[in-house]
C-alpha cells in the first residue's frame, strides 16, 4: 500500500511538472512568434490599457489574462478583425475550448452554434464562476426574457428552476437530448422524482406511467396549476376520470385507450363532431385511426385547445411545403408568417374548397382587406377568368395566398407580365 502511494505522488508530481513545461514552452512561443522581449508578453499591453488593471483584481480571470498571454487570443500588430482578434471570434474560443460541444450532439445553444461566447461569458475575467456576465438565472433570462416572467408569475414553482436553469440544461449543448437537456425525459425527472412510491402511484391514479414522457402533461418551468399541469387540462383528466377514455388501472392493458379516432371523442364532443359531418369536406387527419389527437393533446396543453403544440407547428406538421416556403416570400401575409391558420381555413371541415371558413375568397380576403380601396379590377362572381372560363375572377386570381417570391405575392415579377395573361391584346 505505502509503495501505491509513493507511486502516486511521483505521477502527480510529473503531471504538475508536465504541465508547466507546457506552459513554458506555449508562452516561449508566443515570444518568438511575435519576437517578444523576454517576459514582456502582458506586462507591455498593460503599459497602455491601463485600466485593464482593474480587471485584473476580479474573482475569476480567464486564464490567458492571468498568466499574461493576451497573444494568446490578440495580434499585437495588425488584424482583419475588431478588437485586433487572432481569428474569427466564432472560432478562437474553440482553439482551447472544443470539448464545451461533445460530438454528435442532439442540440445546441444558439449562441454557441453562431460563435458568441461572449454572450454569456467575459473573456479576460468576472465577479461570476466560469467569466459568466451574471449569475444563475439572470443571465439566462437576458435573451429567454418571455420564459422568466411567466416563471417569475407562475403561482406553482418547480424547485430545480428556482435555483437554477443548470440543473436540467447544459449550457453549451447536449449530447442525447432535445432543448440542452443533461438527459432524456423521463430519466432527467426520476432524479428527483421517485415512481416507486406510493404517492406518486396515488397521484397518477395507479396507472403504469413510470416509463412516459412527463412533459406531456406537466409544465417543466412551473404552472398556474396544481401538480405543474400546463394551463389547459382536459376536463376527463383534471377531474382524475382517466378510465373514461382507458382501460382500468388493474386490466390487463390500461393505458389502452377504449376508442379509435373520433369516437373516442365523440362521448362528450358529440354536438361538435356531427357538426363536422354535415360537411362536403372534412380535413382528414380527423378520420384516421388517430383521430383528434393527430393534433390535439389528450391530457394537458400550453396551448389552448389543448392543441399539441403551437397552430403554425401542428398545421406545418402536413403542411411543411408551404411554411418552408416562406424562406423565400418576399411579402409575407400575416395569417400565414404568424401561424394564423385558422383566418382562412376550417380546421375540422367545411363546405368550400381547401377548407376555406366562407365560401366566397373575395369575403375571406375582405374581413382584412378593404379590397375595394385596393383595386378597380372587376372581382366576383359576375366575371370570367379569361384563362380558364370556368372560373371566376378573385383576388387568388393575381394573388398567391401563402405568398410568392414576388412583392405583393403576385404570381410574376411584373404587373404588367401579370395583366397580359389575360389581356393578350396588350402584347
Amino acid at each position: 500500500m505505502r509503495n501505491k502511494g509513493i507511486d502516486m505522488r511521483h505521477k502527480i508530481l510529473f503531471l504538475l511538472l508536465f504541465a508547466g513545461v507546457v506552459v513554458s514552452i506555449s508562452l516561449a512561443y508566443s515570444e518568438e512568434k511575435f519576437k517578444l522581449k523576454t517576459g514582456a508578453r502582458g506586462e507591455i499591453c498593460l503599459n497602455c490599457h491601463v485600466l485593464f488593471q482593474d480587471k485584473l483584481k476580479s474573482l475569476f480571470v480567464h486564464t490567458p489574462v492571468k498568466t499574461g498571454e493576451c497573444s494568446g487570443c490578440h495580434n499585437p500588430h495588425s488584424s482583419s478583425h475588431g478588437k485586433l482578434l487572432a481569428s474569427d471570434a466564432d472560432k478562437i474560443c474553440f482553439r482551447c475550448h472544443k470539448a464545451m460541444v461533445p460530438e454528435g450532439a442532439q442540440s445546441f445553444h444558439t449562441n454557441v452554434v453562431e460563435g458568441n461566447c461572449i454572450k454569456c461569458h467575459d473573456p479576460h475575467s468576472a465577479e461570476n464562476k466560469n467569466n459568466l456576465l451574471r449569475s444563475g438565472n439572470k443571465l439566462c433570462f437576458g435573451c429567454h426574457e418571455d420564459m422568466g416572467k411567466k416563471i417569475a408569475g407562475n403561482k406553482f414553482k418547480h424547485a430545480p428552476v428556482e435555483s437554477g436553469c443548470l440543473n436540467c440544461h447544459n449550457p453549451h449543448a447536449s449530447a442525447i437530448s432535445d432543448f440542452l437537456l443533461k438527459n432524456t425525459v423521463p430519466s432527467l425527472c426520476l432524479n428527483c422524482h421517485k415512481t416507486d412510491r406510493q404517492i406518486f402511484k396515488n397521484q397518477h391514479m395507479n396507472y403504469p406511467v413510470a416509463d412516459a414522457r412527463c412533459t406531456a402533461c406537466h409544465n417543466p418551468h412551473g404552472s398556474g396549476n396544481k401538480g405543474l399541469l400546463f394551463d389547459n387540462v382536459h376536463k376527463p383528466f383534471a377531474t382524475k376520470m382517466c378510465n373514461q377514455c382507458h382501460e382500468g388501472p388493474s386490466s390487463a392493458s390500461p393505458l389502452k385507450i377504449k376508442k379509435n379516432g373520433f369516437e373516442l371523442c365523440m362521448g362528450c364532443h358529440s354536438s361538435m363532431i356531427n357538426e363536422v359531418f354535415t360537411k362536403n369536406r372534412v380535413h382528414w387527419p380527423l378520420v384516421d385511426r388517430t383521430g383528434c389527437l393527430n393534433c390535439h393533446s389528450p391530457h394537458a396543453s400550453p396551448e389552448e385547445g389543448l392543441l399539441k403544440n403551437t397552430l403554425i407547428k401542428v398545421c406545418g406538421s402536413c403542411h411543411s411545403d408551404t411554411i418552408e416556403r416562406q424562406k423565400i416570400v418576399e411579402t409575407k401575409h400575416p395569417p400565414v408568417n404568424e401561424g394564423m391558420c385558422t383566418n382562412c381555413h376550417s380546421p375540422h371541415s367545411s363546405d368550400s374548397l381547401f377548407l376555406f371558413t366562407q365560401p366566397s375568397v373575395v369575403d375571406i380576403c375582405g374581413s382584412c382587406h378593404e379590397w375595394q380601396k385596393h383595386s378597380t379590377h372587376p372581382i366576383g362572381e359576375k366575371f370570367i377568368d379569361l384563362r380558364n372560363k370556368n372560373l371566376t375572377l378573385e383576388c387568388l386570381s393575381c394573388h398567391r395566398s401563402h405568398g410568392t417570391e414576388f412583392e405583393k405575392m403576385l404570381y410574376f415579377k411584373t404587373t404588367t407580365e401579370l395583366c397580359i395573361q389575360c389581356h393578350t391584346d396588350k402584347i
